[in-house]
């Protein structure tokens, strides 16, 4: 085995003759929290697809812990960029979804889930619906939702991105700390770079059309990661940027 959860090697992937992924290679290690940064339309969620298997690659492989993964085995959790928590349901039976899907009754899934209320802030919310949450509330529901599977890697597609400004810092902090407190296996998708510096042991960047891994940073700041306001967090940052915006310059 390489020591790698994920990797994925010379992914590729294309829509009705359009080109969308053009050998994406990238690992993920265990307990480590990496993002795939890049612009709106460079093909990340795509890769997430690809990973939950609801599109098929055209070409490349996907390994896990060592071996090839396959249509009956997909040890992701997944979280999408909105909540998608289904407004009829109380927030504890939202919780316990992922559980039911898989097979679990109702009133055990309630067992397993009811415990963890207090941690994700929302003790004292299980028989509200979602309308009655804010949105960094409905945010950690639906994260609550997705770890509360067990499984063995986190997928976050953007789960943040609809949040205003100071709720989503909120938020980022909120899931530092239990990222700290876990040591969730995470692969996240996003196009803020600040968002990808505070939390991420290492980047990948995308870019082009068809997306190619333009390069591969590690974030070289210890966590927890309270202030980004340093020449080290802000020198990551200026070097992200600078690869975004000049996609032609191989770094």
């Amino acid at each position: 085995m390489s020591g790698n959860r994920l990797e994925l090697r010379h992914l590729r992937k294309s829509f009705g003759g359009l080109d969308v992924l053009a050998d994406i290679s990238l690992t993920v290690q265990a307990g480590e929290f990496v993002s795939i940064l890049g612009p709106s339309g460079a093909g990340k969620s795509t890769i997430f697809k690809v990973l939950t298997g609801s599109v098929q690659p055209d070409g490349g492989a996907i390994m896990f812990d060592g071996d090839p993964l396959t249509k009956e085995k997909r040890p992701f959790a997944f979280m999408p960029q909105r909540d998608a928590l289904m407004p009829w349901r109380r927030i504890i039976d939202n919780a316990t979804l992922g559980l039911e899907v898989q097979g679990v009754t109702r009133k055990v899934a309630r067992t397993r889930v009811a415990p963890i209320f207090a941690e994700f802030g929302l003790e004292g919310f299980e028989r509200h619906y979602p309308a009655q949450l804010s949105g960094g509330m409905r945010q950690r529901a639906a994260l609550l939702r997705t770890v509360v599977q067990h499984r063995d890697m986190l997928l976050l597609d953007e789960p943040f991105g609809a949040l205003d400004a100071l709720t989503r810092a909120g938020m980022q902090r909120w899931l530092q700390s239990m990222w700290e407190r876990h040591r969730w296996t995470v692969l996240l998708v996003t196009h803020d770079v600040r968002e990808a510096v505070f939390l991420s042991d290492r980047i990948y960047v995308l870019t082009g059309r068809p997306a190619r891994v333009q390069t591969e940073i590690t974030v070289p700041l210890p966590h927890p990661r309270i202030d980004l306001a340093t020449p080290e967090a802000s020198a990551v940052e200026a070097s992200l940027l600078q690869i975004l915006l000049n996609p032609d310059q191989r770094s």
